[in-house]
């Protein structure tokens, strides 16, 4: 079992019952999946970033990513129907709590003048979407980078959640959010 999960079923649901006085367990908030998302709109005139993006997303995270397509053609921005403009992958359970760790402990330490993470990303339902601006700063990132890409990290919390919940569970597992 993850250190991080572990951490969470030993500590962090008690803190944040205590917290919030949830009379139910499963009132508790939950992280339930990390959705990690790049859109690949270059992909219209660079083919090699499509391969580029997967082997990168695969050594990230150690799942393939699933590709998606384009549901209308866009003939403004040169897209056609069913072409791949984008590609996902869905971490739950043991991968999710391992990426977590990875990523609060070894990854966002990283980026240069890093002072936390902002406040402001969370959409009300008590998801947080963090955007990555470089891939290289992942250590798995190697060989040479002919452009830098960034994606989305998108943290799903359990349904029912607020903001403040939400926020109080990721600040618990470690997330560094800056400080105003």
């Amino acid at each position: 079992m993850s250190n991080l999960k572990q951490k969470y079923n030993e500590e962090i649901k008690s803190k944040l019952q205590d917290k919030f006085d949830f009379k139910n367990i499963h009132q508790i908030p939950k992280l339930e999946k990390i959705v990690i998302n790049r859109g690949l709109g270059e992909v219209v005139v660079n083919n090699k970033a499509l391969n580029i993006t997967v082997e990168q997303f695969i050594s990230i995270t150690g799942q393939k990513p699933v590709l998606r397509k384009a549901k209308d053609a866009i003939s403004n921005f040169k897209i056609r129907k069913d072409q791949v403009i984008g590609c996902k992958v869905t971490l739950r359970s043991t991968r999710m709590y391992d990426f977590l760790n990875k990523l609060i402990n070894i990854v966002l330490p990283k980026i240069r003048d890093f002072r936390g993470i902002p406040v402001n990303s969370f959409d009300g339902r008590g998801n947080y979407t963090l955007g990555i601006k470089e891939d290289s700063i992942f250590p798995e990132v190697t060989g040479d980078i002919d452009k830098l890409r960034g994606f989305d990290i998108s943290f799903v919390t359990s349904s029912g959640t607020t903001d403040v919940e939400a926020r109080e569970l990721l600040t618990l597992l470690g997330m560094p959010f800056r400080k105003n």
